[in-house]
């Protein structure tokens, strides 16, 4: 099995390693395998060497029991491209994935070619917005068991899902696949502490020279998309794409959009 950082981080990869390199990079709490199989493959088909993996604390990566911050993770990142032999990549966030890809371009611009920030948002408290429910079921105490970890999964995709592609089975399904795979209920809290200890990229983001593309769904009840808007307004050149009917999720009547921009950003910089 493909380990980086000492056999903590684990990774896999689809496409030709002799391609420009994407590499995908999660959200709070989840496993490398929300990047769909599939998904992963319309990048690789579209001329790409993508690499996914599990952030430290979830997956099949180990736990970090002392505290951590995001720049922890960036150097996760860091140590995944190291394995690889990759200098340089384009990168792309989501949701916590998107402040790890923030971080990783303001603290290490030089292996990053272009950057990708998805549902996400500076640090800086004034743009961090979420419906009162959505936070109250994102911070919930993690249940214990199989069947409780998916309704848990479920109730939260109906609060920040996209409403036009709400799908139960579906979300059932992913559950159940993330569950069986992996089940470290600890790892998202220490996660979320992370990101609160780490504060605003605001001044960061502002000298940016990475090229930037920003991401977010209009019906995002989590993240507002205020904190798009406020990413793409920080980054000088980065551009902002909205994608209507999109929630805090990437349902897959959205991944060809998705591909679609985040190609066509990379090729603008390749």
């Amino acid at each position: 099995m493909p380990f980086a950082r000492h056999g903590t981080i684990w990774y896999d990869t689809f496409g030709d390693a002799a391609l420009p390199t994407l590499l995908l990079v999660n959200g709070l709490g989840s496993q490398c395998i929300n990047y769909r199989d599939e998904w992963c493959a319309m990048f690789a088909a579209q001329g790409l060497h993508v690499v996914r993996f599990d952030n430290r604390d979830v997956g099949l990566s180990a736990e970090y029991d002392d505290p951590y911050t995001l720049s922890d993770m960036a150097g996760d990142a860091i140590a995944v491209l190291d394995e690889l032999h990759v200098a340089r990549a384009h990168v792309m966030g989501l949701s916590m994935g998107g402040m790890i890809v923030q971080t990783l371009a303001i603290e290490h611009p030089e292996r990053v070619v272009t950057m990708t920030s998805v549902m996400s948002t500076t640090g800086e408290p004034g743009y961090q917005k979420g419906s009162p429910r959505a936070l109250e079921l994102l911070t919930a105490a993690p249940a214990a068991d199989r069947e409780g970890v998916v309704r848990q999964a479920i109730a939260g995709l109906h609060e920040w899902g996209s409403p036009e592609f709400a799908d139960e089975a579906r979300w059932r399904a992913d559950a159940e696949r993330a569950f069986d795979r992996s089940f470290r209920p600890n790892g998202a809290g220490r996660q979320y502490r992370a990101v609160g200890a780490s504060g605003s990229r605001a001044d960061g983001l502002r000298a940016l020279t990475v090229p930037t593309l920003v991401i977010h769904g209009d019906r995002d009840t989590l993240i507002d998309p205020i904190g798009g808007r406020r990413t793409a307004e920080l980054v000088p050149g980065a551009r902002f794409e909205l994608i209507e009917g999109m929630g805090h999720d990437y349902p897959p009547q959205l991944w060809a959009r998705w591909v679609e921009l985040v190609t066509g950003h990379i090729r603008a910089y390749s």
